[in-house]
């Protein structure tokens, strides 16, 4: 019989951040293109068939790459940061900083950078979010400017991807306060590959230059 888990343990719950602009417009993107892919496999002539399902092999898992697979998940001991063609996996002492200029970036302790694609920065919501903070600092009575107003103060508009990085730094300060011992079950840094998503995507490319060279 086993012993029931106890009460105090300390639990990982993941925080997800993705786009939901992408998720969108992934599905649209799947839609039309399974949409026309089908309907030139089923009515199409001679290599047209052919030629549609190789463009369907080769089209579907790079949207799926681009706008459905991107996803952040962090909790208090690591951050899983699911791109396009691979998925790093880092324990929160190996991150130095979180970044969002004009893209969202991660910088390790010895200098890698990755991108985190499922935390797109919009410079249009980033400068109409500025606009606000600058308009609720002059009516503020305290003088409370942008650059010191908490962006967790839901009367503050921030862009959302500054807001993203804002939560991933808290928690990354979080786990250095409370750093983790050397133990078994302690995150490490890994990375690996997609190959659900490179092998199909590279089979159909090589059937459509096949197909091509062919007629």
């Amino acid at each position: 019989m086993t012993s029931p888990t106890p009460a105090d343990e300390p639990t990982y719950a993941d925080r997800t951040f993705r786009s939901p602009a992408g998720l969108a417009g992934g599905a649209l993107l799947l839609v039309l293109v399974c949409w026309i892919g089908v309907d030139a496999a089923f009515r199409g002539e001679g290599r047209a068939p052919w030629m549609a399902l190789a463009g369907l092999l080769t089209v579907v898992p790079l949207i799926v790459a681009f706008t459905l697979r991107p996803v952040v998940a962090a909790n208090d001991r690591r951050i899983r940061i699911r791109n396009p063609f691979r998925t790093i996996t880092l324990p929160w002492t190996d991150v130095a900083d979180v970044r969002a200029g004009y893209s969202t970036e991660l910088f390790t302790q010895e200098g890698t950078k990755y991108q985190l694609w499922a935390v797109p920065v919009s410079l249009r919501q980033r400068k109409k979010a500025a606009r606000q903070q600058s308009r609720q600092a002059m009516d503020d009575p305290y003088r409370r400017t942008s650059t010191t107003a908490d962006v967790r103060d839901s009367k503050v508009r921030t862009a959302a991807a500054d807001q993203t990085v804002a939560d991933l730094r808290e928690l990354s300060e979080r786990a250095g306060d409370k750093p983790l011992p050397d133990a078994p079950g302690t995150p490490r840094a890994s990375v690996r590959w997609a190959y659900e998503i490179i092998a199909p995507a590279t089979v159909g490319a090589v059937l459509l230059i096949v197909l091509g060279a062919i007629g």
